[in-house]
């Protein structure tokens, strides 16, 4: 089976991520490109080492109007810059939104994979998480599900790679700025705090009331660590048998008992999960590990795609880590 996919967004880190996933996936077809700045030029003139099959291919202006004919369409546009014009897409096309424009605004599936699958499966609008809720949701579903910590007053301290900014940020993000700097930023009104909050309402129940979250620039290219505070009596062991019933079956989260490290993820679609408890403290740390152009984009994306295709979920995203 060949589905037709296109790309708008394909010269920025998300879309060239999502162009590595599609390239070698066993039915997805690349059949549009589109950007701004890179509009006109060849795939191999953006993207040296792209597939001798897709090397010719052009990148073409953005413009819903003038689509070919495609089944599913990946968006990786910046926060803003995809409402108005995914609007214009027919409703037959299938669409995953890798930016920030649609995450829980109606008739748009919220795609976290791991943690709500069955919700996604069939849909045609599908609104991609952030990287950080994808790292902070993930370990922390199993505990708010299972009511071991309280939903509100936690506190979530992220440090993420400089690829996060995406590759038309300002030049704060540049070698010179970033390498061996630590910069927090984004302090009480992150644009994912939302996001974050009405997961947490929704997994719980409960209010997210108190939500501290504070993320912290860091000099990788990729990779987001996610340090969750949480109050709550559990104890290690049952918020890691928590996590495991929770994800059991599931392909991309792994649940481990010693701290996660960024590199585990890179280059792929894993997230990894682990947990410190202290029932005397009321205290129980959570702890998340992603790939942010992975997990944290364009591999959750084409995870959500397969769902919505009706593929096996694993599709295209069973490559290992890169290691060192």
């Amino acid at each position: 089976m060949s589905i037709r996919v296109g790309i708008v967004g394909i010269s920025g880190f998300g879309g060239g991520e999502a162009l590595r996933l599609i390239a070698s996936h066993p039915s997805f077809e690349l059949v549009y490109a589109a950007g701004e700045s890179s509009a006109g030029s060849r795939l191999v003139d953006r993207f040296p080492g792209v597939p001798a099959k897709l090397a010719e291919l052009v990148i073409e202006k953005w413009d819903p109007a003038t689509l070919p004919k495609l089944d599913l369409l990946f968006a990786s546009l910046p926060t803003g810059a995809s409402a108005e014009a995914l609007a214009r897409v027919p409703r037959h096309v299938k669409i995953v939104d890798i930016g920030g424009d649609h995450r829980y605004v109606d008739g748009w599936a919220y795609g976290l994979a791991d943690i709500w699958p069955a919700e996604i499966e069939g849909q045609t609008r599908v609104a991609n998480p952030g990287c950080f809720p994808a790292a902070t949701l993930t370990p922390l579903a199993p505990l708010l599900a299972d009511r071991l910590i309280e939903p509100g007053n936690i506190v979530i301290d992220v440090k993420t790679g400089i690829s996060g900014a995406g590759r038309g940020g300002d030049s704060k993000f540049g070698y010179a700025e970033s390498n061996e700097n630590l910069v927090p930023y984004g302090l009480l009104k992150h644009t994912h705090m939302p996001e974050i909050a009405s997961t947490i309402e929704r997994l719980s129940g409960g209010s997210a009331a108190g939500l501290v979250f504070t993320p912290h620039l860091v000099p990788m290219t990729r990779g987001i660590l996610a340090t969750i505070y949480c109050r709550g009596r559990a104890t290690t062991e049952q918020c890691l048998d928590a996590a495991r019933r929770f994800y059991a079956g599931r392909s991309f989260v792994r649940v481990t008992d010693r701290p996660p490290q960024t590199k585990w993820a890179t280059g792929s679609n894993l997230a990894f999960v682990s947990y410190a408890a202290d029932p005397e403290r009321n205290l129980v740390i959570a702890l998340g590990v992603v790939d942010n152009l992975g997990k944290g984009a364009a591999g959750q994306a084409v995870q959500n795609a397969n769902l919505i295709c009706g593929l096996p979920e694993t599709a295209g995203l069973d490559g290992a880590p890169v290691w060192p």
